[in-house]
């Protein structure tokens, strides 16, 4: 790989600094495996669309620079975002796309053909890349797999899979720095919490509330749930669930009676037109998104709950479950939950702040709408 050997680096031509030769680095990804690789990697495929979440923090000015193939999963699961990258980047609309790991429609072949230093992976994927021998066919083409983590583990994994992709890419400093950055915001909640007397509302999060007829997924002890604990709150479904994802029946959310519910959602489209979904993202009718929290009311597990009772319901985009920006989130609960512990806490500040100082697309509102309008 021509631009490998010669170690030419883009940013640093245009700096007018020496070009950083690549060397080979070990790393340990969130998997706990030591992956040798040579870095800066120069060709990167990544194993979904949505770890673009996480480069674009350490590479705002050129985020698809080092990107030769994506999963096509950003434009399906956030399309919002996809437009805003887009319209800055136009070059992405031409990068190979590919099938995923997990459903068997990785093509190695195709993948080869790019010559990349690395392919990254998330950690979800690994038993179905095991299993399949994808990892044995790519490491016989001299092609390594590093895993990161958003999403079976953000709390645990988040920041680590930062620090390995600023190794990857040669963007350590920028790394910490963001790393710094996620840490003062959660402290912002967890410093109130800590020094403060409260009592816990119980909290369901319906995950993809409407996303089909069936009710109603939510989370465990994990994820999203984990961030309801964080926020002050009481996770329903924590001690019933056994993993990150699960489903509980309607009997057991009436008979939890929840003070507040969290709707998950996104700009599905593409998997469920005209789903019952609400609609949340970048620049998102929040007119519509409201209607149709509205209407997630009337459901049978819902019948007579606290929460709706009390117009405690609210909803909030999807994909925090699954990038670098869960900060945000947590930061969202804490207000919902304890709006008076929080009353000088500004979610909306804080995620503008994330794009300004990191993020190579401007902030566009629409991560979230509550029935109370708080």
């Amino acid at each position: 790989m021509i631009s490998r050997l010669l170690g030419l680096s883009t940013a640093a031509l245009v700096a007018g600094l020496p070009p950083a030769l690549a060397e080979p680095v070990t790393i340990t990804d969130v998997a706990g495996r030591e992956v040798t690789v040579d870095a800066p990697a120069d060709r990167i495929i990544l194993g979904e669309g949505r770890q673009i979440y996480l480069l674009a923090a350490l590479e705002r000015d050129d985020p698809f620079g080092r990107v030769v193939g994506w999963r096509e999963d950003l434009l399906q699961a956030d399309p919002a975002s996809y437009a805003l990258y887009a319209e800055k980047f136009p070059e992405l609309k031409d990068l190979p796309t590919f099938g995923g790991f997990k459903d068997g429609t990785f093509d190695v072949e195709q993948a080869a053909a790019l010559q990349p230093d690395v392919v990254l992976m998330n950690l979800e994927s690994r038993a179905a890349t095991e299993d399949a021998g994808y990892d044995d066919k790519l490491a016989q083409l001299g092609i390594p797999i590093v895993y990161v983590d958003f999403r079976e583990d953000p709390m645990a994994h988040s920041l680590q899979s930062m620090r390995i992709m600023g190794q990857l890419v040669g963007q350590e400093e920028r790394a910490e720095e963001y790393i710094d950055f996620v840490e003062a915001q959660v402290a912002r909640v967890t410093d109130v919490l800590a020094g403060a007397t409260f009592e816990r509302p119980d909290v369901f999060v319906d995950r993809a509330g409407g996303y089909s007829e069936d009710c109603c997924m939510t989370f465990g002890a994990g994820n999203f749930g984990e961030y309801v604990e964080m926020a002050g709150g009481t996770n329903i479904a924590g001690d019933i669930l056994p993993s990150t994802f699960g489903t509980l029946n309607p009997e057991q959310i009436i008979a939890a009676d929840p003070d507040h519910v969290i709707v998950t959602g996104g700009e599905w489209e593409a998997y469920v037109p005209g789903g019952a979904w609400v609609g949340m993202g970048p620049g998102s009718d929040m007119d519509m998104a409201r209607d149709k929290l509205q209407a997630l009311t009337e459901r049978t597990a819902m019948t007579g709950i606290s929460a709706v009772q009390n117009g405690n319901f609210h909803a909030i985009w999807h994909q925090f479950y699954d990038n670098p920006y869960y900060f945000v989130a947590i930061q969202r609960i804490a207000k919902w939950l304890h709006p008076d512990l929080f009353a000088d806490l500004d979610p909306e500040a804080t995620l503008i702040e994330l794009h300004e100082r990191f993020l190579p697309v401007s902030y566009e509102p629409g991560y979230w709408v509550s029935l109370d309008e708080q």
